[in-house]
């Protein structure tokens, strides 16, 4: 869909190049943001480095009920000597792994907002949770559907994917980090994770620009 509606565009200008500011992974739905200038891309690509563009994501996930409405997670990020992404305590940033990299810090900041369809009332419910040790926290109790929005505060590889997991709520239809192919008779087609928007400052102008994505159906259906 994003290939045909860059041929569409440039059947329609004089002007072909394209620059990508980021990426999503193939089964994540959302926010792209391109330029027609590599400078500006640039200072775009800078900017996510730098973790001055703000963005959100929102979940469809299951696992077992969350305690709090609010949950800031810090952890370290880091590969296996097979390549995989893992979650590995926050005590061993900047820690040489097998691979040949190190581990680098990830926080996320979660927000619930509704279990099984019921909008979460827990206003004040907030925790801090630093991750002490690399294994996850296990799905445990009955599962349920939580729908949950994600601020990233770095930007590691599957981030999101990662503390979701660590937190024993697992995004549907995404196998690869144990989410349910299935939930309620329904298969999920592709993972059910949408970037739905971006803020940052226009690099020539410096205005705020604020880009938010369509809600996918899962997302409103709970």
């Amino acid at each position: 869909m994003l290939r045909n509606l860059f041929i569409g565009f440039c059947t329609q200008s004089k002007k072909t190049e394209f620059h990508l500011a980021n990426r999503l992974d193939r089964d994540t739905s959302g926010v792209i943001l391109v330029t027609k200038s590599h400078n500006v891309a640039a200072k775009l690509v800078k900017a996510f480095t730098d973790h001055k563009v703000r963005k959100t994501y929102i979940a469809s996930c299951v696992g077992q009920a969350p305690k709090w409405k609010k949950m800031t997670i810090k952890s370290g990020h880091g590969r296996s000597k097979f390549g995989a992404c893992r979650v590995y305590a926050a005590k061993d940033v900047g820690r040489t792994l097998p691979s040949g990299s190190s581990v680098r810090d990830m926080e996320t900041l979660f927000e619930v907002l509704s279990i099984n369809g019921d909008q979460c009332n827990q206003e004040s419910s907030e925790i801090d949770i630093v991750v002490e040790k690399k294994s996850s926290v296990g799905l445990v109790g009955n599962k349920v559907a939580v729908l949950v929005r994600a601020y990233p505060r770095s930007g590691r590889t599957h981030q999101i994917q990662l503390h979701y997991q660590y937190l024993g709520i697992l995004v549907k239809g995404d196998v690869k980090y144990e989410g349910v192919y299935k939930w309620n008779g329904r298969v999920c087609d592709g993972h059910q994770l949408h970037a739905e928007s971006l803020s940052f400052e226009h690099p020539v102008t410096g205005s705020t620009i604020v880009i938010n994505a369509p809600l996918p159906s899962w997302a409103t259906q709970g």
